[in-house]
């Protein structure tokens, strides 16, 4: 973390192993030289290396250096809540084309590298047929088996049934593969077909 790091007067060590502001590499000064030489430069001399015998430091511009880093975390951050889990509910008398509309929208969740949590809900007398719930979370299965693996089967929660699914890395060759058989298929065929009528 940049908070972490000693800067300028606060490197309390007699020598120190340097790294200059081109990334070259100094070899060990001591702290006096290495500070007049980042002064020198209207840079600091910041330790990133304290562990190190002697600690390694490195002439740099430590406010942008903390800008950067805090810039680094900011994103890192997003992207752990852009990818998260997202939820799709459904009816276990859904009709198909909610079902399609739904499942759609599953779908691109999962191409957009998000787990996708699939709730069954149950009404009144519907929670004494879980099966019915069921059926409806193996069709979501059978249509996006090119992009989905099943993390956590489906599970009774109270009055929901639940699944989860996370995206399948090998979505892209299954879609390849789908795309080619067809064609193998073909062309066998078509020669027959031909060979028939010559005959």
């Amino acid at each position: 973390m940049p908070g972490d790091h000693r800067v300028n007067e606060r490197i309390r060590v007699e020598t120190v192993r340097l790294i200059d502001n081109e990334g070259t590499q100094r070899g060990v000064v001591s702290t006096r030289e290495a500070l007049a030489l980042a002064r020198s430069l209207d840079l600091d001399l910041v330790e990133i290396a304290p562990t190190a015998q002697p600690p390694v430091c490195r002439i740099m511009d430590y406010g942008k250096f903390k800008f950067d880093e805090a810039q680094k975390a900011k994103e890192s951050r997003r992207k752990t809540q852009n990818v998260g889990v997202k939820e799709m509910k459904y009816r276990p008398k859904i009709g198909p084309g909610d079902f399609d509309t739904k499942t759609r929208l599953v779908e691109k969740f999962l191409n957009d590298g998000h787990k996708v949590k699939i709730t069954i809900m149950f009404r009144g007398r519907e929670s004494a047929h879980p099966e019915l719930g069921k059926k409806i979370l193996d069709r979501i299965v059978e249509r996006l088996v090119d992009v989905a693996k099943v993390e956590s089967a489906a599970k009774l929660d109270g009055r929901n049934m639940i699944m989860v699914l996370g995206p399948e890395k090998k979505a892209k060759a299954k879609v390849e593969d789908a795309k080619e058989a067809p064609q193998q298929e073909v062309v066998p065929s078509v020669s027959a077909e031909v060979s028939i009528e010559e005959s």
